[in-house]
């Protein structure tokens, strides 16, 4: 039997440890009323209204920073940036969500593309942007698809890209409207002979396609001229093409051996005795072209000066403030920008729900630097204008102007069927 100082010190101390759980219990309800009052200030900073910190609004660019289209690359990264500070008016940031982008080069090689993107989502990245190459961006388009991220391609022109699935976009123009363009210059094309000379890749095989679908459908024969993206040589297929004879020579070429090609053409007299459409490139290929210049058509998408609008003006402003000029892919990037900041502030600053992001960009119309933009709901083709070109002057003189410039309508692709 306990003695009565023993049941008293039994006594003091379990009621000592009655306050102690108490204590414990209310702390633990504190915390729990903190975790939701700290949750509930991040919703509010969300729109605007909170104080605690927002989560970023995460943008990976995979692009062509080194590789054959390295060039382009470049006028893709300085448009987004220079799109992006016009889109959150400087503030670099949609509905207090501060946007993160983070470069990875694919260096036009799609198994890289494909490495960096799966990265970046597994970091959480829920938007991704880029693909200078059609290559690249066909093979991220599925990769956005099973991973629910929207993805927005760049320059990449293949017309496989419209309509591959609801979670793809583009911020460029594509094949079709290429072709469109160039078939302006070929008023009755019924009986007429037209050949394609072009790379074997997704870029050439695309022009092919799209030419035989608009040219082929109006009555013009269509033959091509195909050469490996490898070859250095190009005086071969400059030769096939004059052997061709075609009423239209349609030239779809890009990367850095433009200068051989058209060296070639020149030497074999193909701008001589042959009607020559193809779309005008970036202003350091405006050289190549050569005496012969004046004699080709040319399509364009985009070249500095091209479309007199307030937005190209800041995008020209902004460009020029960081150093450089704007050129023929400078538009895509700063397009991109543009609709990942309109989906982000249709979501308030969160990507989380990636339909949302889709929702808010399908059937948009918009003021971008070419004009009147819209995001065709049906497909995600982006319908714009194109430009009739000439080419005046030749070597470091060479200039572009516009002939025409030919509405969004007059220049869009059919409605493709959206894959799942």
């Amino acid at each position: 039997m306990r003695s009565p100082n023993t049941l008293d010190r039994d006594k003091a101390l379990q009621t000592r440890h009655t306050r102690l759980a108490r204590k414990a219990v209310a702390l633990a309800v504190c915390g729990l009323l903190a975790a939701g009052c700290a949750k509930a200030g991040t919703a509010g900073s969300a729109s605007g209204g909170g104080t605690g910190a927002a989560d970023p609004v995460k943008v990976g660019l995979v692009y062509s920073k080194t590789g054959p289209l390295a060039a382009y690359g470049k006028q893709y990264v300085e448009g987004f940036k220079a799109g992006l500070d016009y889109a959150t008016h400087g503030t670099g940031a949609v509905a207090g969500h501060k946007v993160e982008v983070e470069e990875r080069d694919d260096a036009g090689d799609p198994a890289k593309a494909v490495s960096a993107a799966k990265d970046l989502i597994g970091k959480g990245v829920k938007v991704l942007a880029g693909s200078t190459a059609s290559g690249v961006a066909l093979q991220v388009a599925p990769l956005a698809a099973q991973n629910k991220v929207l993805f927005i391609s760049g320059p990449a022109a293949a017309d496989a890209i419209t309509g591959v699935n609801k979670y793809t976009f583009r911020s460029g123009r594509q094949s079709y409207q290429d072709i469109q363009a160039g078939a302006s210059y070929l008023s009755a094309p019924a009986g007429k002979k037209v050949t394609v000379l072009a790379q074997d890749n997704a870029f050439g095989q695309a022009n092919v396609a799209a030419v035989k679908a608009i040219l082929g459908a109006k009555g013009a024969t269509v033959d091509t001229v195909l050469a490996p993206p490898s070859a250095t040589d190009l005086t071969p297929f400059a030769a096939q093409a004059k052997a061709a004879k075609p009423d239209l020579l349609f030239v779809a070429w890009a990367g850095d051996t433009a200068a051989a090609l058209w060296t070639s053409l020149t030497q074999q007299e193909v701008l001589a005795t042959t009607n020559v459409v193809t779309g005008l490139d970036l202003a350091a290929s405006y050289p190549l072209y050569g005496t012969g210049a004046d004699r080709i058509s040319f399509l364009n998408h985009y070249f500095a000066g091209a479309a007199g609008t307030e937005v190209e003006k800041a995008m020209t402003d902004a460009v020029a403030k960081a150093g450089a000029k704007p050129d023929i892919f400078t538009p895509d990037g700063f397009t991109a920008a543009q609709m990942i900041v309109h989906a982000a502030e249709a979501a308030k600053g969160s990507t989380a729900d990636t339909d949302a992001l889709v929702k808010a960009l399908e059937g948009w119309s918009f003021d971008g630097v070419k004009g009147t933009l819209t995001v065709r709901a049906a497909d995600h083709a982006l319908l714009q204008p194109m430009f009739q070109v000439k080419l005046t002057g030749a070597g470091a003189t060479a200039a572009p102007s516009v002939t025409a410039t030919l509405a969004p309508e007059n220049v869009a692709p059919p409605v493709a069927a959206m894959a799942g």
